[in-house]
């Protein structure tokens, strides 16, 4: 496995730092690096209503060009079954890397969105304009408490 990307992900779990003080030194920096080059490749566990938040992933959608994606959070309210919200947000022409979220229902019950029913009209949807988060309920599924929905797009390059 010569070809994989993330060679530094994780870290070593023992090391032998040398007792002269140049070797010592020498390893000291090399295991600061490793440690920094394993934290940066995590993913950032920041979920933000207010700002966008950097998530920590790193994507190569053309080429060795790295792109990071950010990720806001937002919360909602009650939906009746059959009906529709609308969330404004101002997004523009992004490039989503993830659209997702999850809500409490009456049933009491708690699913993800979207949310893909085996019964008549009982779907969860969601989409994104460029202008407006779009949250659909089918007829057949209980109503909607409450929920989130999370939104995740590639940085610009």
């Amino acid at each position: 496995m010569n070809n994989v990307v993330n060679q530094v992900a994780f870290l070593r779990t023992s090391r032998e730092f040398p007792e002269e003080i140049k070797g010592l030194a020498f390893q000291c920096n090399k295991s600061y690096i490793d440690i920094a080059n394993a934290v940066n490749a995590r993913t950032i566990g920041i979920f933000s209503t207010n700002f966008p938040a950097i998530t920590g992933e790193s994507w190569f959608i053309s080429g060795a060009r790295r792109q990071q994606t950010l990720r806001q959070v937002y919360l909602f309210g009650a939906i009746a079954a059959g009906a529709s919200l609308t969330i404004d947000v101002l997004v523009g022409s992004m490039t989503f890397t993830r659209i997702f979220g999850t809500c409490i229902t009456d049933q009491p019950d708690q699913r993800p969105i979207p949310y893909a029913s085996v019964g008549v009209n009982s779907n969860i949807d969601v989409r994104v304009t460029s202008t407006q988060i779009i949250i659909s309920v089918g007829a057949g599924s209980p109503n909607i408490i409450s929920g989130i929905i999370d939104l995740e797009w590639l940085s610009s390059p």
